[in-house]
């Protein structure tokens, strides 16, 4: 495996579909408001299918059943609240990271560099599902979808945590699993890699085109080199 062309200083993460795997979680609570308006659940086959552009696109594809449509809009602000207090009920119920994450984490950790998590997640359910997984006291900046004006891909959350953490894009790594990643990656001037297990939506995350792809946080030890 090829090293960076540069040893960052600080490496940011994402969360869903690169720290964890939060479908089972989404895939509950979308199925306990289509019961509530008594629509057929959908299953988590499909959820995973529809995740990674926010809760109000995941909401409108359930309704539809499909990647493209738009629900009727009543019905739509009859869904959402819905969706949102199920899944703030159950952020953690069966989320959990993914191999090799909680050791990927313990080495970045002993290895001295700076972390943070960025990701377009509510903090109202962000830093719960951290804390519940014990992940949240590992990151020196957490940057949720709604701590500023604007998300991933905007390179704003990456610049906000860089400042936060006092180093400079060119010190920087953002690790994560989609394409938006690595739009705000390239943005913000940070070196970019990504995960091959992530919500990409059935894409190939290569085609993205980050500086590298890896199976596992795991195999970052190997990427960044020795100190």
């Amino acid at each position: 495996m090829s090293r960076l062309a540069v040893r960052p200083r600080m490496l940011l993460i994402d969360l869903d579909g690169t720290l964890v795997d939060t479908v089972p979680d989404l895939a509950y609570s979308v199925d306990i408001m289509m019961r509530e308006l008594g629509l057929p659940a959908r299953g988590e086959a499909r959820v995973r299918e529809w995740i990674g552009n926010g809760v109000e696109r995941l909401v409108r594809r359930a309704l539809v059943n499909a990647y493209e449509g738009e629900p009727d809009e009543a019905l739509f602000r009859r869904a959402h609240p819905i969706f949102l207090e199920a899944y703030a009920r159950n952020v953690c119920t069966y989320s959990r990271p993914f191999p090799g994450v909680m050791e990927g984490i313990e080495y970045l950790a002993g290895a001295g560099f700076l972390l943070g998590c960025v990701t377009n997640k509510a903090a109202a359910f962000t830093e719960p599902l951290l804390r519940k997984l014990g992940l949240y006291g590992r990151f020196q900046a957490v940057v949720s979808g709604d701590t500023l004006a604007q998300k991933k891909p905007h390179p704003a959350p990456l610049l906000h945590a860089a400042k936060v953490l006092g180093v400079t894009p060119a010190e920087s790594l953002m690790v994560g699993d989609s394409i938006t990643d690595v739009e705000a990656a390239r943005a913000a001037g940070f070196q970019v890699v990504c995960v091959s297990y992530g919500y990409n939506h059935g894409l190939d995350i290569r085609d993205a085109g980050p500086d590298a792809v890896i199976g596992s946080l795991l195999d970052l030890g190997e990427l960044l080199g020795p100190a």
